[in-house]
């Protein structure tokens, strides 16, 4: 969540607020009630009527972004009305009252059973695992658990001096591993990118390893460009590591998006707990779970994954309810929708959901390549994701003006540069999503082709600062 500074904005004077103040904002006589509109730094001295209220807000945030044209999120941005309607139902239930809601923890319960089967989890029965508030929270847990078992293996010189923990990872990770490294007083160990190896590098991550290392994370869908990291190559690696030296390092696999894609669309991809190594998966649901923001999940091989000092226990029936999680209070919503979706698609289902976004992505993926201005980093055949770079010969303009007259039209495609060693490379980004049809794709393409001309008339790129050119920075 972003910061905001109050005091930034002075109250405007009571004319201004007068003149804010449609006049049929008033419950019935134009000419009576409210003659103000409320402040908006500081709280008013008296309540508002319920419409007027709804309408001060429902206006301001009309000069929202359309989330359904936002091609920077991986955020699910829609669902079916009967899933919005037991959300509805449910948003009153505080998903940590596992006592007063013991059929919410069931369900909740359900569904991480039902992710260890799909995640091919040796004994489904025994997989321990939670729901959380999304994926920086199941990653913040299971960053967590690596430590608490390299400090219990470490315990005869940790804490002590030479023996600050790390954890291996891409330069590619999601920013919430910079906060874990940061939180939890763990050095981050960075494999950069090089050439056109975007992602984690397996003999890289291996080489950096040492007995202080708590793990290495590999993420299944780089937010960068929507490609998987090579999971079971990296455990190769390790598995060499140990033969070597003896040093048995494990593996998380951040699998935000791509958990949820690999099972149904790259069934004979090995990423998962088919791979010994790989002691905890979390994932998104409110990304290709399919499911509004926000909730995650976070799994683990077996309860010796999972130090028993890090759960919380209270009672659920009469019985003993583990509980993990950085947050307390949370509504159950999200939850119950994630079982929805679960038995309202089943296998075949999300099969056809994830396959018809990849169909969509590798389509207009190709369309954007003819037209000869942009060379593809990736293609949309893993994630639903693809990048693109301005071809070498283009010199009018770069991706940072595409992505400006893009939004003119409404689209929101983020434009960023690479992190070391690529940042020579500036890139458009594009996520299909559930409910980006062929029909939109082929809108933004047109949308794009105008755009074109112009672009292609200017003198030179108009970005000075590539910094602040985007709000994008994950």
């Amino acid at each position: 969540m972003a910061l905001h500074k109050v005091g930034m904005h002075p109250e405007a004077s009571e004319e201004r607020r007068r003149l804010s103040l449609n006049p049929f904002y008033g419950e019935a006589d134009p000419l009576g009630s409210m003659v103000l509109a409320p402040p908006q730094h500081r709280m008013p001295d008296g309540p508002t009527t319920p419409a007027a209220a709804y309408q001060f807000v429902h206006d301001e945030l009309m000069l929202d972004g359309n989330s359904r044209l936002n091609l920077a999120t991986f955020v699910t941005t829609w669902m079916e009305p009967e899933a919005g309607k037991l959300m509805a139902e449910c948003r009153d239930k505080n998903m940590i009252d596992k006592d007063e809601y013991p059929r919410t923890a069931e369900l909740e319960r359900r569904c991480v059973a039902m992710l260890a089967d799909l995640w091919h989890a040796p004994d489904p029965d025994s997989t321990v695992g939670c729901s959380t508030t999304g994926s920086s929270e199941a990653c913040m847990l299971s960053g967590m658990a690596l430590k608490r078992r390299w400090a219990h293996r470490n315990r005869d010189r940790y804490p002590g001096p030479g023996a600050r923990p790390n954890l291996v990872m891409g330069v590619n990770v999601q920013v919430c591993w910079d906060k874990f490294c940061n939180f939890w007083e763990v050095e981050p160990r960075l494999v950069p990118m090089e050439g056109d190896r975007y992602h984690l590098d397996p003999q890289a991550a291996a080489d950096l390893c040492d007995e202080n290392t708590i793990g290495v994370v590999a993420v299944l869908g780089s937010t960068f460009d929507g490609s998987y990291e090579p999971v079971q190559e990296v455990c190769s690696a390790l598995d060499a590591l140990r033969e070597r030296t003896g040093l048995d390092v494990p593996v998380h696999v951040d699998g935000a998006s791509g958990a949820m894609v690999a099972p149904f669309l790259d069934e004979d991809l090995a990423w998962d707990f088919r791979l010994p190594r790989v002691a905890s998966i979390n994932t998104s649901g409110h990304k290709y779970g399919l499911v509004y923001p926000g909730v995650g999940w976070a799994l683990w091989r077996s309860p010796d994954n999972l130090p028993d000092e890090l759960v919380f226990r209270v009672n659920y029936l009469g019985g003993d309810m583990p509980t993990f999680a950085l947050n307390f209070s949370r509504p159950g919503a999200q939850v119950v929708a994630q079982y929805y979706t679960f038995i309202r698609l089943g296998r075949d289902g999300y099969r056809a959901v994830q396959q018809t976004a990849r169909d969509v992505a590798r389509s207009l993926a190709g369309k954007i390549e003819c037209l000869g201005d942009f060379r593809l980093l990736t293609r949309g055949d893993e994630l639903p994701v693809f990048a693109v770079a301005t071809n070498p010969e283009v010199r009018n303009f770069d991706v940072f003006d595409v992505s400006r007259r893009l939004r003119e039209s409404g689209w929101l495609v983020p434009a960023y540069t690479f992190p070391p060693h690529r940042e020579d490379l500036s890139v458009l980004r594009f996520v299909c999503r559930n409910g980006f049809s062929a029909d939109l794709a082929e809108l933004l393409l047109e949308d794009l082709q105008r755009a074109l001309p112009e672009l292609r008339a200017q003198s030179a790129p108009q970005s000075k600062d590539k910094a602040a050119a985007t709000g994008f920075h994950h």
